[in-house]
């Protein structure tokens, strides 16, 4: 991979998103429109990069503007409060030629806590107007209640509203300057 340029998302071809169960029989997803990615100090190889995330929690969609409004509010990203969420990498690990294991601290409304995520190498192009592009997808599970999004409701069967675990899928594509 390239390590002299300054890479930058493409946001026009990334997502940030996420999904979680909804009254234990079907998946929701959403995802934020609005956020800043940093790769720095990649050195022939994304394991020795960092990477910093910042994402603008008002920016949050699903589709549905009541359920929007609701997840905007203090039962659980509290958007007046805590307008940015962040992820900072700790250490990258390479498992095979497409596979890393990134740790790094996340933090949601003021409660970091690390996680792992699995971040899958999709390859390098030049692309039509000389910039090089790399692709990644990167996912992994949180538990919402470890980050004080604790809000739920009991449907009449027992089970939760929402569930306790976030998927997190994001796919990535970022550019350089040839």
């Amino acid at each position: 991979m390239e390590t002299t340029k300054k890479w930058s998302v493409d946001t026009t071809h990334s997502k940030v998103q996420f999904s979680v169960k909804h009254m234990v029989i079907a998946q929701v997803t959403g995802e934020f429109s609005k956020y800043d990615l940093s790769i720095n100090k990649m050195n022939g190889d994304f394991e020795s990069a960092e990477v910093e995330l910042t994402i603008d929690t008002a920016t949050v969609n699903t589709g549905i503007e009541d359920r929007d409004k609701h997840l905007k509010s203090s039962d659980f990203f509290d958007v007046e409060k805590f307008p940015k969420m962040y992820f900072k990498s700790t250490d990258i690990k390479k498992i095979d030629d497409e596979t890393y294991k990134m740790t790094g601290n996340l933090t949601i409304k003021n409660v970091t806590k690390p996680v792992e995520l699995t971040v899958t190498y999709g390859g390098q192009i030049v692309d039509p107007w000389g910039n090089i592009r790399a692709g990644y997808n990167i996912e992994g599970t949180i538990n919402r209640f470890d980050y004080d999004l604790t809000w739920n409701n009991l449907i009449e069967t027992g089970g939760a509203v929402v569930g306790k675990n976030v998927k997190i899928s994001s796919d990535i594509e970022i550019i350089t300057a040839k």
